[in-house]
């Protein structure tokens, strides 16, 4: 039984006061006089505020500069952050202990108020947070009125009972909620340097943070230096000193830099040179499962693609085993659901279309493509957005190619850097654009309620009162083989539907030097810089 299900099993009870994780150095390992760790990060952060940021290269910073109520352990668990013990009677009152010791990084003490301030800063529609959704969906009391303008932010189910006290009411009860919360959404800010520096705030000089480190540099599209925080609670138990993030979009150049020893953990791998390096380097590929899918998503507001037939000949075309196994060839399993077969306590339908021979899916295809009024001799026009990257220009590549083989589609590829790919996706200025989404918490809910209507980020605008109702009804279902049904039929419609096109099941494949210790093969690829450590070579 791992920690995060004994928590669930324990909701009923006062939990006691639980271990935090941290680095753990064993015993006789000789440490590097400099403990610096470098990593890459893909692309440049569009911002460092936790409530206006929405992607993996933010999160990877954020983690190290601020601390939640809990972190997620190195098995995907559930470990204590700020809150040092919480409990509930019901699913539905939950009451969070803060540690007293916490601190921010200007020595100020962390207190419940600082929490109540964030989450209700986080739906306030004047922060315009890209993941204000995400508080909806844990169903926090008049979390939906506050993101819709229809009551103000003070009216948000948070509440600090006192310093060190916090309560957070549920409008349905969530027995996963508290896995909910060690995502970026719900990490403090301090009130006093936001409300001083107003969108400046997260400059170097001005920010105040609350996590193991604290910023240090910032020299946009070069780099971003973070430094220990000394007030950090658990600061005796850090080991790395100093964290280095590149924003480097290239693998290959990302490989070169690692291979000369200029940074300690990739963000990728190029796919091209995965063998290789397997043979090559063995001590430094890191391949771990991952919460994830990859997929393209439709525009479902925009002709052709509001007709489902369309959808799913576009959908059945994509050769996903040649995609998973030859394109990526790290691991990665051909996806037909959204929810990937890792997510804890999840079992996939058994969908038809997913039993069919490739030859059949492009037999199907061609049906409907010509049944909508499109064929090799009307062919179908449109462009695919990405965001620059190579492994995702080698995918677009090779699925274009199969929609054009099959189906006699144009394809136009479109590839934009990642802030202006997240605006253009944000405001539905595409056609189909590639896509992919991490688990915030290893539930299923977390990946399939991204198609609700309505979702912050269902960048289609996919809308079905079906899917809707079933996800409504998850939240009721404490039974996790009841949920489990609901999901599983949730899957069904979308298999319908399609208004995504799932490709393959993510995984975590990244260079990592033989000198850090401590890296984790964490399922969410949630990675602390304070649990780890430099070797001496």
């Amino acid at each position: 039984m791992t920690l995060k299900t004994s928590l669930l099993a324990l909701s009923l009870a006062t939990l006691p006061a639980l271990p935090a994780y941290a680095a753990v150095v064993p015993e006789g390992t000789q440490l590097a006089d400099i403990q610096q760790l470098v990593r890459g990060n893909g692309s440049e952060p569009a911002s460092l505020d936790p409530h206006k940021v929405e992607g993996v290269p933010e999160a990877n910073v954020l983690r190290d500069l601020f601390e939640a109520l809990v972190n997620s352990g190195p098995n995907g668990e559930v470990v204590p952050g700020v809150a040092e013990r919480w409990e509930t009677d019901d699913n539905l009152v939950y009451l969070f202990h803060l540690r007293k010791d916490a601190r921010w990084s200007n020595g100020d003490a962390v207190t419940a108020a600082d929490f109540e301030y964030a989450f209700k800063r986080a739906v306030d529609p004047n922060t315009a947070s890209p993941y204000s959704w995400y508080l909806e969906k844990a169903t926090i009391v008049n979390a939906t009125e506050v993101v819709n303008g229809d009551k103000p932010a003070s009216e948000l189910g948070v509440k600090a009972l006192d310093e060190h006290t916090l309560q957070i009411t549920l409008a349905s009860p969530v027995p996963y909620f508290v896995s909910m919360l060690s995502h970026t959404s719900t990490y403090p800010v301090h009130r006093a340097t936001v409300e001083k520096y107003g969108d400046e705030w997260t400059r170097v000089g001005n920010m105040v943070s609350n996590g193991a480190y604290q910023l240090k540099n910032w020299v946009v599209n070069e780099r971003i230096e973070l430094k220990r925080n000394p007030h950090y609670w658990n600061n005796n138990a850090t080991v790395v000193e100093e964290v280095t993030f590149l924003p480097i979009a290239s693998q290959n150049a990302e490989m070169n830099r690692f291979l000369s020893g200029e940074l300690d953990m990739t963000y990728e791998i190029p796919l091209e040179h995965f063998k290789r390096l397997q043979a090559s380097h063995p001590d430094a590929i890191r391949v771990g499962g991952y919460v994830g899918t990859y997929y393209y998503v439709f525009n479902t507001r925009k002709p052709p693609f509001d007709d489902a037939r369309v959808r799913n000949a576009l959908s059945y075309a994509i050769d996903r085993d040649i995609i998973a196994h030859k394109v990526m060839g790290q691991g990665e399993i051909p996806a037909y659901t959204l929810a990937p077969e890792v997510v804890d306590g999840f079992t996939p339908p058994a969908l038809d279309w997913a039993g069919w021979s490739q030859q059949q899916r492009d037999e199907k295809a061609r049906e409907l493509i010509e049944a909508a009024g499109y064929g090799k001799s009307n062919p179908l026009r449109f462009e695919l957005l990405y965001n620059t990257n190579d492994n995702h220009r080698k995918v677009a590549v090779a699925i274009a190619s199969m929609w054009k083989k099959h189906l006699g589609v144009e394809v136009e590829l479109v590839n934009q850097e990642w802030k202006t790919y997240l605006d253009t996706k944000t405001q539905g200025n595409f056609d189909v654009a590639r896509a992919g989404w991490i688990a915030d918490y290893n539930e299923a809910s977390s990946m399939l309620d991204l198609m609700q209507s309505g979702h912050g980020n269902n960048d289609g605008k996919y809308s079905s009162p079906a899917f809707d109702k079933l996800m409504s009804a998850s939240r009721l279902a404490t039974d996790e083989s009841a949920r489990n049904d609901l999901y599983a039929q949730a899957e069904e419609i979308l298999a319908v539907d399609m208004p995504i096109a799932p490709v393959y099941q993510y995984v975590k494949a990244r260079l990592v030097q033989p000198t850090v210790g401590g890296y984790p093969d964490n399922p969410l690829d949630n990675l602390y810089s304070k649990d780890m450590y430099i070797k001496a070579k």
